[in-house]
């Protein structure tokens, strides 16, 4: 059953709605950037990570209660260079701005419900 005029135009103006405040959802990373120290560190925790498993591998017939430690300890550097490596940079909230102040946080209103602080925070999106 083909839509009638009216409800086209409905249709198409809250696809455009949509569109416009939903803009963040379309395009989420662009403001992430990543950071070439971050990447840098966490690349060399992998490696030395990587190292420590294979020393707990080796270390298997000498000592298995310390080469586990080394191993878990190995697996935790390589875990934690990954989440450094992709973590991203400073956000553009925390650059000065223009006239060199440093930007203030934005804090959600104090006090007030759960609904209350999602539905302030839908109406200032709304208004731009």
């Amino acid at each position: 059953m083909p839509l009638s005029e009216q409800e086209q135009r409905l249709l198409d103006e809250m696809e455009r709605q949509l569109m416009h405040n939903d803009a963040d959802v379309v395009h989420p990373g662009a403001n992430r950037t990543l950071s070439y120290r971050n990447l840098l560190i966490g690349a060399l925790l992998v490696l030395l990570g990587l190292a420590g498993v294979i020393a707990g591998i080796a270390l298997w017939n000498v000592a298995a209660v310390v080469s586990v430690i080394v191993g878990v300890i190995g697996f935790g550097a390589m875990l934690g260079g990954v989440i450094l490596a992709v973590a991203p940079g400073k956000s553009a909230s925390s650059e000065p701005e223009a006239d060199g102040e440093p930007r203030a946080p934005r804090t959600a209103p104090s006090g007030g419900s759960f609904m209350d602080k999602m539905n302030d925070r839908w109406d200032r999106r709304q208004q731009g």
